[in-house]
């Protein structure tokens, strides 16, 4: 008989070592800050391009502080003329100039619509997984990129939009009208960035008649429609004073009161349809308008969901029934995309829980390929710049920078080079003893001039009278050589832009005109005219614009 005897140091046993489990939270944290901070470093060290037209032309407002402005509120400037003032020194500092104090913002803005997007997404579909998506799905969207690092009306737009459906959902949830107080307020300033606001009040409502009719029995919502009517204050106070310009223009813009060649623009419906898809991707597009169907009001009754759909599909099919009118801008819908993405994901995720779900995985697979290679091209031009030069062909006569059929980006290249020759041009004026006037035939130009000449030097705008401009913000600003052509009879203009008989008459005589091309990698991109005109005698026109002007 074998009999055992116990150890008296018996072995311990070793714990397994195990990973530290991380949720879904705290990952979605984690890439709101690296995006944040990558886009953040790219603008401040990396960036290769100048400023995007507009970019520059609300950086010339932010110059001239006011409760509104020609074609939007007043709160893209707020915050450019804001991170100047705290980051100035430092962008000229660490960059050369402004340009990354004046993009600060949209970085600020982008980090708040991602956080704002994991809220809703996770609160109403009670996924932390799948708040993580939508975020990841939503940084990766051309449109959202491009918001993350140029500073437009749209980063802080949407980023007002985004939180007024956080607080409206939350609100109807829990009851609470602190949370009411909170959408009025991103109401408020989201009008303030951009008139297309006025959909979100509009489609909390059709919500509510819909679906909690027994909410305007209660005070939070009229709180609400109080703030989004607060909003329109100061926009109507300043467009009283001055002729109503902004509803002119946005009239002009979706083509109400104008003739639209005798009937529907189904080219524009077509084009608006192709641009969502292109900046989307087709797989997100067509998720969205799938989820549009699945998720409509009269078969969820889920009323977070019912929320969304009704903020983004109703939004959408506003400017879908526009584009019949008169094309639009691809980025006109992007309000939709809040909540629509939302629901895309949603669907998108129901049809992966199913089986022979091979081509949704492929789809899905596609597009975030794509989005990574659109988003790392954007980004880095210089990799595909060459690419695109030999796509496009030869420069011709009829077309001189073929790579602008192909890459929009050109937009933001040349204005330094263009910049620095107009700067070359005053010095030779300056030798004279004479300050000259700068002034450009397009209403981009003056922000553009301003920003990159040396001692950002007023510029005007003068394509009204050249009959090649619609009207703008510098039309407003007095004196200017349209209005007040008394304050500037004898002085020599350095204009940039063609001219045409109208202008050269304007003046005593005029110069050769100086032709500045940019090229990029190689491939020329952008292309202008500058002009030394000498003795301004005034322009042959009405100095008040009229009914009939083009706004």
């Amino acid at each position: 008989m074998i009999s055992t005897v116990a150890s008296p140091h018996p072995a311990r046993s070793r714990p397994a070592f195990t990973l530290p489990r991380i949720s879904a939270g705290a990952i979605a944290a984690g890439l709101i800050v690296a995006s944040s901070v990558a886009s953040l470093l790219y603008i401040w060290l990396w960036c290769p391009f100048d400023l995007a037209p507009d970019e520059a032309h609300y950086w010339d407002w932010s110059r001239h502080l006011d409760y509104s402005y020609y074609s939007k509120g007043p709160l893209v400037a707020w915050l450019i003329r804001g991170s100047c003032e705290f980051l100035g020194s430092l962008s000229v500092a660490v960059t050369g100039n402004l340009a990354a104090a004046v993009r600060t913002p949209a970085v600020l803005c982008h980090a708040a619509i991602l956080a704002g997007w994991y809220v809703i997404a996770a609160g109403v579909f009670r996924s932390q997984r799948l708040g993580l998506i939508v975020i990841a799905c939503g940084s990766l969207l051309p449109v959202m990129r491009a918001g993350a690092v140029l500073m437009t009306i749209d980063p802080p737009f949407l980023a007002c939009w985004c939180w007024a459906l956080v607080s409206v959902w939350k609100a109807l949830d829990r009851e609470r009208v602190a949370w009411w107080c909170a959408a009025a307020v991103f109401v408020c300033f989201g009008t303030l960035a951009k008139y297309t606001m006025l959909l979100f009040p509009a489609a909390v409502v059709g919500y509510l008649l819909f679906h909690r009719r027994s909410e305007f029995r209660k005070p939070g919502v009229w709180l609400f429609l109080s703030g989004a009517v607060l909003g329109w204050v100061p926009v109507l106070v300043w467009n009283a004073r001055h002729e109503w310009v902004s509803f002119r223009h946005v009239l002009g813009q979706v083509g109400a009161g104008q003739s639209n060649g005798g009937g529907i623009r189904w080219d524009g419906a077509a084009g608006l349809l192709m641009g969502q898809f292109g900046m989307m991707f087709a797989f997100a597009m067509v998720a969205f308008l799938a989820a549009a169907v699945r998720f409509r009001p009269t078969r969820e009754r889920d009323p977070g969901v019912r929320l969304l759909w009704w903020v983004s599909v109703p939004v959408w099919c506003v400017f879908a029934v526009t584009s019949f009118l008169k094309p639009g801008q691809p980025n006109w819908p992007a309000p939709a995309y809040i909540g629509g993405l939302v629901l895309a994901v949603a669907w998108t995720r129901e049809r992966l829980d199913r089986p022979n779900a091979r081509w949704v995985r492929l789809a899905v697979a596609f597009s975030v390929v794509s989005a990574v290679a659109v988003v790392v091209c954007l980004h880095f031009p210089g990799l595909v710049r060459p690419i695109v030069g030999e796509l496009a062909g030869q420069p011709t006569e009829a077309r001189p920078f073929p790579a602008r059929r192909f890459d929009f980006t050109t937009r933001l290249w040349g204005w330094q080079e263009l910049a620095a020759t107009v700067d070359d041009c005053r010095t030779r004026v300056q030798a004279t003893g004479e300050e000259p006037v700068i002034a450009g035939t397009h209403w981009t130009l003056p922000g553009q001039l301003g920003f990159w000449c040396h001692a950002h030097p007023d510029v005007y705008a003068i394509g009204i009278a050249n009959g090649s401009d619609r009207h703008s913000q510098y039309d407003l600003w007095r004196p200017n050589p349209i209005a007040d052509a008394q304050a500037f009879l004898g002085r020599t203009f350095v204009i940039v832009g063609d001219i045409g008989p109208e202008v050269i008459q304007a003046f005593k005589w005029c110069e050769p005109p100086i032709r500045v091309v940019h090229a990029g990698y190689g491939v020329p991109i952008a292309g202008w005219s500058v002009w030394v005109c000498h003795g301004f005698r005034g322009f042959a026109l009405e100095s008040r614009p009229s009914a009939g002007s083009r706004y």
